[in-house]
């Protein structure tokens, strides 16, 4: 499977298997099948509360840990140093891994006295250092937050994770990866289902003969410096997302699929930053 490879050397599977919001066992059963499929790329989180289900699939698999790249994320209330530690500590027992491959901080805290950016990145980069985290990285972080961290705090950032689709604009930060040799993983690839409902995805979508969920992954996947994840639970909608990979799209599919509107935002809770839009 194409991956990215970073300035900072993390190398990213271009296409991988978000695990929200799946649990438990069904949550394992999908992570394994996948692996099975062929998936080397596995999204979690600490708030996905499902990361001893990842680690379960990842002991059952016959695929060694070395082969698989794992992405974790630690709360936007645990990041204070102690407690991102504490948080890295314990996605690492539920995986049961002694590193994960990308550590990233999942949402940015909600600013003042309460979260310290400069502490946080200090505190990710000694993470790395020490071998917890192979790769760090953050999510959903504003471009100013991003400049802050990369331009004037120096961190070493391997990868930027957000919401990213065929209806949500992400030029700015798109630019900022790419300048900075980063890795852009978008998450909710399909807008929730809103993606494949657009009739100008249909078209493209009924020209080549495969469902809409491929265009819009295969919008994604063509891009430089960009992975997505999309969440699928069933074998049949895991093989249809690595076959999104086979697809080319032409000028006149890109022309068409330009028209649909890049201003929808389905992710948006009340602890989200400000976005640069």
């Amino acid at each position: 499977m194409q991956s990215i490879i970073t300035r900072q050397q993390l190398q990213l599977p271009k296409l991988g298997l978000g695990t929200w919001p799946m649990l438990d066992e069904e949550c394992s059963r999908a992570v394994e099948q996948a692996i099975e499929l062929g998936y080397r790329h596995i999204d979690t989180a600490t708030g996905y509360n499902n990361e001893a289900a990842v680690g379960a699939a990842l002991a059952r698999s016959s695929t060694p840990r070395e082969q698989i790249h794992v992405t974790t994320k630690v709360w936007w209330d645990k990041l204070q140093p102690q407690a991102m530690r504490q948080s890295l500590d314990n996605s690492l027992k539920a995986l049961q891994s002694d590193y994960v491959d990308l550590f990233l901080i999942h949402w940015p805290g909600k600013g003042g006295k309460d979260w310290s950016l400069e502490q946080s990145i200090q505190t990710l980069v000694e993470l790395q250092q020490s071998g917890k985290a192979k790769h760090i990285g953050v999510a959903n972080f504003t471009l100013p937050m991003l400049r802050r961290a990369m331009d004037e705090l120096g961190a070493p950032l391997a990868a930027l994770q957000v919401e990213y689709h065929l209806m949500l604009d992400q030029q700015p930060l798109l630019d900022f990866v790419r300048q900075h040799g980063m890795a852009l993983t978008a998450y909710t690839p399909l807008a929730r289902g809103k993606a494949a409902e657009a009739a100008q995805v249909q078209q493209v979508a009924n020209k080549h003969a495969v469902p809409p969920s491929q265009v819009a992954l295969q919008w994604l996947l063509a891009q430089d410096s960009v992975a997505a994840i999309p969440k699928a639970s069933g074998k049949a909608n895991q093989l249809s997302n690595l076959q999104a990979l086979d697809l080319r799209l032409d000028a006149d599919d890109l022309a068409l699929l330009a028209q649909l509107p890049k201003n929808l935002r389905v992710v948006n809770p009340d602890f989200a930053p400000q976005w640069d839009d």
